[in-house]
């Protein structure tokens, strides 16, 4: 008898053992559960506009409001932050180092804690590499690496901004401000005026609100542009084979002309083995052949060469690019084209023209930084 009492005990105390090993355990359930943060950011890693706290309802019913407690430091002494009946918080300013709620009943009374957060603003993903920009018709593109989302699953999207720039001092001013936010690793500005140069910087920002630290600044300038230029050559049709990247008479970008002007940028002359050939029409006008080689696109073009142009002729060649320096009455301007299409009796190209005096910026800007 004595046995059977023994086997049936230990029987139980087996299935009881067994059913406390694969049972999860319960939570309070006075309690608010997982506490989580996201973090708003500022522009500065080191100080966000703020944290917002977010936490599930108790399951009791009990729950009648929050207390939200904080602390500097991790082994610091808490402190009250605020009192809330709503299941989140938004703690304006640098976060606390940590953070719990404490379940409050009808009366008042502290019934539950949640978990424990802690918020470390130096848990950031690194600052994106490799900030390019190709300037364009009133619009600039940005184009960075995508390191920022190699190094951590955590990545949830970038943030743009920009300044204005001191020409006479050649730096960034201080006036940065959000431009916009994106999750890819290219981001389009635009409305913008040409000729006005901007500086830019990109920042990454993780899941829960952690912002990096800014990118390498990046200076671009807009300039105006226009695809599928139709010109003449002057044997052909003079009234239709001059062209000016400003007209300023009429103040018009982008102008065919008759031959017969004396204020063109460049004609197009068929020599007498039907080439078409660009050529400079006034002094003040030089040009040169951009490289080598074709380009693939208008917006391959780089900054024109400080030297090396000349009041020279040059063949128009399919997917070649040319530049050229011109004299306004304001001063200096930079212009680019690439030819598409050669006809017999005319050529198709696109151009770009650079408002800014003196700066040479047609394109993708180089790779390198700025003064903030």
């Amino acid at each position: 008898m004595k046995l059977n009492r023994l086997f049936l005990l230990t029987a139980a105390l087996s299935l009881a053992a067994c059913e406390m090993s694969t049972n999860p355990i319960v939570t309070d359930p006075d309690a608010a559960a997982n506490l989580t943060y996201q973090l708003m950011p500022s522009g500065d890693p080191d100080q966000p506009l703020g944290v917002l706290l977010a936490w599930d309802i108790p399951t009791s019913g009990r729950a009648n409001s929050f207390n939200v407690y904080g602390r500097e430091a991790n082994n610091g002494a808490w402190q009250l932050r605020a009192t809330t009946t709503s299941p989140t918080f938004h703690d304006a300013g640098i976060p606390e180092a940590q953070y719990y709620v404490a379940t409050r009943d009808a009366n008042g009374n502290e019934i539950g804690n949640s978990n424990t957060i802690t918020v470390d603003l130096q848990a950031r993903l690194p600052a994106p590499t490799g900030l390019g920009s190709i300037s364009l018709n009133r619009a600039v593109q940005l184009f960075w690496n995508p390191n920022a989302v190699n190094a951590s699953a955590s990545f949830d999207h970038y943030r743009v901004y920009s300044s204005s720039y001191d020409n006479s001092r050649a730096v960034c001013n201080a006036d940065w401000a959000l431009e916009g936010s994106t999750v890819s690793d290219g981001f389009l500005a635009g409305n913008l005026t040409n000729g006005d140069s901007r500086c830019y910087a990109v920042s990454a920002v993780t899941l829960d609100g952690h912002e990096s630290v800014w990118s390498t600044s990046k200076l671009d300038t807009p300039r105006y542009d226009a695809r599928n230029m139709f010109v003449y050559n002057r044997q052909t049709r003079p009234d239709s084979a001059g062209f000016l990247f400003l007209d300023e008479v009429s103040k018009k970008i982008g102008s065919v002309a008759a031959t017969t002007r004396t204020d063109l940028d460049f004609t197009i002359e068929r020599h007498d083995d039907g080439s078409m050939w660009f050529a400079p029409a006034r002094t003040g006008v030089t040009m040169g052949l951009y490289s080598t080689t074709p380009v693939t696109d208008l917006t391959s073009i780089d900054k024109a060469p400080p030297s090396g142009l000349g009041a020279v002729s040059i063949e128009a060649v399919p997917g070649y690019a040319y530049v050229f320096r011109i004299q306004k009455t304001d001063g200096v301007h930079f212009a680019a084209a690439r030819v598409d299409f050669v006809g017999a009796n005319y050529v198709v190209f696109d151009w770009s023209y650079q408002s800014a005096i003196g700066n040479p910026e047609l394109d993708v800007k180089p790779n390198k930084p700025i003064l903030k």
